[in-house]
């Protein structure tokens, strides 16, 4: 490539480390990649950043790096999630860092107001997963609150960046994206119960095991992830246009995973996992682009 027709320097080195970044989120998740490509490019590399960072952290915890540390008794889970928080923290102090997605990451929350009292759950959150094999109601609550509802605020300081709110509206969109966290994670945990019930040893509702899941508890996790996802939609008109028609999109794609997980038998359920047909993707995001803002 003619660098000389680019950005150079440390302009040309947050270029890259967000197009890393990019790779990432279409790597891992085709439903929020798609969605994403809704919303106009300055906010939409803000958006793919924030999922690099949380999807490099959850790799060291549940993925990746377990995985590596199998045929390398040296790496230590534990060790890598502590130094990469620590790095993360030092890149949103100095807006700099050798590892690109988290340069990427510091340069987003420097710029849209991210601050560290939202990041530390999220840490917090990713290290539980390390030694927590079950939870209770309050274990429960902490855990998806920091790993997946204060994504849903890190989102939200990226797509209202210089827009102004009354406390109301701020309320709305607070609850809205708190709520959009929430609801994804437990759709996660249901169509994911038979790799962590089998390859984790890990059951993430309070009470609920392999033994014991039934229709009568799959119906009432359903019912709230859908009471969840109607009041995301609630703070979606308060949202700019481009950042309104990617969350609508991201809703209606959960709400229809969680529509055919209650379609689902909760037996199949523990051996299964759920997924959305491309083409029904593709029909949510057209209208989604045409339904929510201009």
């Amino acid at each position: 490539m003619d660098t000389t027709r680019e950005p150079t320097g440390l302009a040309l080195y947050t270029k890259a480390a967000q197009k890393s970044s990019r790779e990432v989120i279409y790597s891992y998740s085709t439903s929020f990649g798609l969605a994403t490509k809704l919303i106009q490019p300055d906010i939409r590399k803000h958006i793919e950043s924030i999922y690099a960072m949380v999807r490099v952290a959850d790799e060291i915890v549940d993925g990746s790096a377990a995985e590596a540390a199998l045929g390398e008794k040296s790496l230590d889970p534990a060790k890598e999630i502590s130094d990469f928080e620590t790095e993360c923290y030092k890149a949103m102090d100095t807006g700099y860092s050798t590892n690109l997605v988290l340069h990427a990451f510091a340069v987003t929350a420097r710029e849209v107001g991210i601050e560290k009292s939202i990041v530390k759950p999220f840490f917090d959150s990713m290290k539980m997963d390390l030694t927590d094999t079950e939870h209770d109601a309050k274990s429960f609550k902490k855990y998806v609150y920091g790993s997946a509802e204060v994504v849903g605020l890190m989102c939200l300081q990226a797509f209202i960046k210089d827009k102004k709110y009354d406390s109301e509206q701020s309320l709305i969109l607070k609850e809205g994206a708190l709520a959009l966290g929430s609801a994804f994670q437990k759709v996660n945990f249901l169509r994911d119960l038979s790799a962590d019930f089998s390859r984790l040893g890990r059951s993430y509702f309070p009470g609920v095991k392999v033994d014991n899941f039934d229709e009568e508890t799959k119906k009432g996790l359903v019912a709230d992830i859908d009471s969840e996802l109607d009041k995301a939609r609630n703070a979606i008109p308060l949202l700019p246009s481009t950042p309104a028609r990617a969350v609508r999109a991201a809703c209606e794609l959960f709400a229809a995973l969680n529509k055919k997980i209650s379609k689902t038998s909760s037996q199949e359920l523990i051996s299964t996992r759920i997924s959305v047909a491309n083409g029904k993707k593709f029909r949510i995001l057209v209208t989604s682009y045409l339904g929510a803002g201009s």
